[in-house]
């Protein structure tokens, strides 16, 4: 799928994100919880989802009004692959005002500089847009790619994407990632970008010990008003104050 069928599809940009958050310190359902004990994602006063094609359609004032600040919505994976909801979730998610930001599915059989210029293609360019993410994490249950390359390749093609990427949108990208792909490629030492931190038995200092993050999801299992199934659910790393400081400053 290119440009003509995802892209083109979107309104006019320009709408500007509100950083309005209708609810402090939410705490949603979980269809799996784990038991938290010091330092719970219910102390943080932002909370946010990413989505995907999976999600399916979602009742966006719904899950605004729950207290969803904020989303990371699938744009691309590869070289040739557009989320099949992306443009709906992207025009959606604006049109309540939530702010919102696209990531990108790495994929280890295509090139770097490959990926970041279809996410560029098919990511618009867009005043009040969050940065950029580019997700990394190991995909073992890939039916076309089984490369695992070593950590040193990992972190160069990773500089290739975000380089291009930061260049083309001015905004520095956010880099997602997992406590296992985190310690097996070294990133402890890859702190150019902010982070975006998986770990939903622990908090992210208990498992990627001092790295500093801005997102940490906390849980895959989430249960949110207007969103079907289970939801990935997502703090911001400071307060509201904080929290719309960072948003005016990130989506120029």
């Amino acid at each position: 799928m290119g440009l003509d069928s995802s892209a083109s599809a979107l309104p006019p940009a320009g709408a500007k994100a509100t950083a309005n958050v209708s609810v402090l310190n939410p705490r949603f359902g979980d269809s799996d919880p784990h038991e938290w004990t010091a330092r719970t994602p219910f102390s943080y006063a932002v909370h946010g989802t990413d989505v995907s094609k999976y999600q399916t359609s979602i009742d966006w004032p719904k899950a605004r009004d729950a207290g969803i600040s904020f989303a990371f919505i699938k744009a691309t994976e590869g070289g040739d692959r557009v989320d099949d909801k992306f443009a709906e979730h992207w025009r959606n998610a604006r049109a309540v005002g939530i702010p919102r930001g696209a990531y990108h599915f790495y994929y280890f059989c295509r090139t770097a500089a490959e990926q970041a210029r279809w996410y560029i293609d098919n990511v618009p360019k867009e005043r009040g847009a969050l940065p950029p993410v580019l997700d990394m994490e190991w995909n073992p249950q890939s039916p076309t790619c089984k490369l695992r390359p070593d950590a040193a390749t990992v972190r160069s093609e990773m500089r290739i994407f975000l380089q291009m990427v930061e260049k083309h949108y001015g905004k520095k990208p956010i880099i997602y990632t997992s406590i296992d792909f985190f310690d097996d490629n070294l990133l402890a030492g890859f702190t150019d970008y902010p982070y975006w931190l998986r770990s939903v038995a622990d908090h992210p200092s208990d498992r990627y010990g001092a790295h500093p993050f801005t997102f940490w999801q906390y849980t895959g299992t989430g249960t949110v008003p207007g969103i079907k199934g289970n939801a990935d659910i997502n703090v911001f790393n400071g307060s509201q104050a904080t929290w719309r400081k960072w948003v005016a400053a990130n989506t120029h």
